[in-house]
């Protein structure tokens, strides 16, 4: 029988126990080690079919609806987009019950060792937060459309979103703060696997914290900014980029909608002739004066939007409106026909009065190439203009009214104002100070910090913006005399062909004393800086180059007055001083034709 006085057994009791007690200890640590493993490849499998839902949830959202006549037994792509995010929210919350007890959180803890799976542990608390906190409330505030679902969809879609504003302003703090959080978890560790994880859901959580920050202040104003408290009117300006301006392109063809209770009608459309004797009464303030005054942008309609500030040209528009009718706006609507080509995918095509049919394909080339070969006479141009706009209209307001469109129409409208495509300005004060804070209403932040903006205003009274590329190198140096050195290179390039085009496109109201080619182009390049920034030299095409310095809501702006032949490009170059720029730059992007191409090479704080 065994015991302490076994023949042969000569060990010290005291060490026989210790020894016991690392087998037993060394057999827990495998133990968890092994559960580690075996709960991280379940996690794992949970987070992928999480992903899965996710997908099909987007494709719910954004996918044509289902023709009526789909048989009843279909699942709807409400009830897809139900159970997208049920199966997304029980497979996230498994993933984080299993990287969770004694084993995780002490192996969390281990130097070194401990890092990817503190970034595990991390990921799947974050997916469990967005899918349960974030999603389903995001998900649910829209009105579940059915196969027969047909009018009254923008009504039903507000009062929903003011009866879940609570939720959704919520979700927005959520995915906010699982946003910080990403951010905070190992991203470097022996692990390459963790690492990708937490990269990808860090780009994920980047994406979708300012989607649920623009839907917090939707829920807060879109129902009383469309009707549901009273009736609306807002100025609706379609802006050229075939000739650039400040937020975008010339104010041309315009209409005023009515916003009734959630029905959207327009009242009447127009084009920029209607305006050009209209003057705005309106005081925007010293810096506004000094920067514009020559430019008369409060007299002379086509300067009307030279500021990319969004709500100074709505502000213009909405008092040269009230001066030519008498009629008071509740605020302005920026559009641009790439708006149109997303919205048209959603509702399909539109036709105007004689017979051009519109599409998602052609609308953007109809309105700022085509036509300009087509119509020669300037009247009948216009006139094209204002019909395009009346003609994709008639469809647009049929969507608004359909339950089973109107998901698929906010994407669209989403992505057009994530494409800075799509402003809002609010006449009315609490709910401007609310779109003040997001992208869509076209404000120019005047806070501290780094920022870099590329600004082009057409000064030949031409069409050629159809055809100019646009990209900016922003590059942060070396620490100096109280902040960085930053240099900014702009490239422009003018692909206007030097024969072919119509007078119209190339005409030249500018008359410019020197001799010019049809195709060439004049433009008002501004580069907007940080606040407080300060140029300390500039180069044109490698030569001294003199900018014209200006301030705009705190930023420092430097513009300088370039031809732009046919055919060719041209590099500025500034050299900045720039007291706030530690970290990637907010970027202004000017909405044309052909994006902005941007690099940015940011460098960690001075003095860190």
């Amino acid at each position: 029988m065994p015991g302490p006085d076994r023949p042969g057994d000569r060990t010290p009791p005291r060490r026989r126990i210790l020894r016991i007690a690392l087998s037993a200890g060394g057999a827990i640590l495998l133990a968890g080690a092994v559960w580690i493993g075996v709960t991280g490849v379940l996690a794992r499998s949970e987070l992928l079919a999480a992903q899965r839902d996710l997908d099909t949830l987007r494709q719910s959202v954004t996918a044509a609806p289902a023709p009526v006549s789909a048989s009843a037994a279909a699942p709807s792509s409400a009830q897809k987009r139900d159970r997208a995010v049920r199966s997304a929210a029980a497979h996230a919350a498994r993933a984080h019950d299993l990287t969770t007890g004694p084993a995780w959180y002490t192996g969390a803890q281990l130097p070194f060792l401990g890092g990817p799976l503190r970034t595990v542990r991390g990921a799947a608390y974050a997916a469990d937060r967005l899918a349960g906190d974030v999603l389903a409330p995001l998900a649910h505030a829209l009105p579940q459309p059915t196969a027969h679902s047909h009018g009254a969809g923008m009504p039903e879609a507000l009062t929903s979103l003011r009866t879940h504003a609570p939720e959704i302003v919520r979700a927005a703090r959520v995915a906010s703060q699982v946003q910080t959080d990403v951010h905070a978890l190992p991203g470097s560790t022996w692990l390459p696997a963790a690492d990708r994880a937490r990269a990808q859901l860090a780009l994920q959580t980047d994406r979708l914290a300012p989607v649920t920050a623009d839907a917090s202040v939707a829920a807060r104003v879109l129902p009383s900014m469309l009707g549901l408290q009273g009736e609306r009117r807002y100025f609706l300006a379609f802006q050229n980029f075939a000739e650039a301006r400040g937020t975008g392109g010339l104010p041309g063809a315009f209409a005023v909608l009515r916003a009734d209770r959630g029905h959207l009608s327009f009242e009447r459309f127009g084009n920029n002739t209607e305006m050009a004797k209209a003057k705005a009464d309106v005081d925007l303030g010293a810096d506004f004066a000094a920067r514009y005054r020559s430019d008369e942008p409060t007299t002379v309609w086509e300067n009307s939007n030279m500021s990319p500030h969004f709500p100074y040209a709505a502000r213009i528009w909405a008092a040269a409106w009230r001066k030519h009718t008498g009629e008071h706006v509740d605020g302005a609507i920026a559009v641009d026909p790439a708006t149109l080509s997303r919205l048209l995918r959603v509702t399909g095509p539109a036709r105007t009065a004689d017979g051009t049919r519109l599409t998602a394909d052609n609308v953007v080339d109809l309105t700022e190439r085509a036509s300009y070969a087509k119509y020669h006479d300037v009247a009948r141009r216009k006139a094209f203009f204002v019909d395009a706009a009346r003609a994709a209209a008639a469809p647009l307001m049929a969507a608004a009214d359909n339950a089973r469109l109107l998901p698929a129409l906010v994407v669209a409208l989403h992505d057009a104002q994530r494409d800075g495509r799509l402003k809002v300005w609010s006449a009315h004060v609490a709910e401007q100070r609310l779109l003040g804070t997001r992208p869509y209403s076209g404000t120019l932040p005047d806070t501290p910090g780094p920022f870099a903006g590329l600004v082009v205003n057409n000064a030949a009274g031409s069409k050629l913006d159809y055809y100019l590329d646009r990209s900016l190198l922003w590059e942060a140096g070396s620490c100096s005399g109280g902040g960085r050195q930053v240099t900014a290179t702009v490239t422009l390039t003018n692909r206007a062909p030097t024969s072919g085009l119509p007078d119209y496109v190339t005409q030249r109201d500018d008359r410019p004393p020197y001799r010019t080619r049809p195709g060439d182009n004049r433009l008002l390049v501004s580069y907007y800086a940080g606040v407080g920034a300060r140029l300390t030299g500039a180069t044109l095409d490698g030569r001294p180059a003199l900018l014209a310095p200006g301030v705009e809501r705190g930023h420092s702006v430097y513009t300088l007055d370039m031809e732009l032949p046919a055919r060719s490009h041209r590099t500025l170059v500034l050299h900045l001083l720039e007291p706030h720029a530690n970290g990637t730059p907010a970027l202004l992007r000017q909405p044309l034709l052909t994006p902005l191409r941007t690099t940015l090479k940011a460098k960690g704080s001075c003095g860190a």
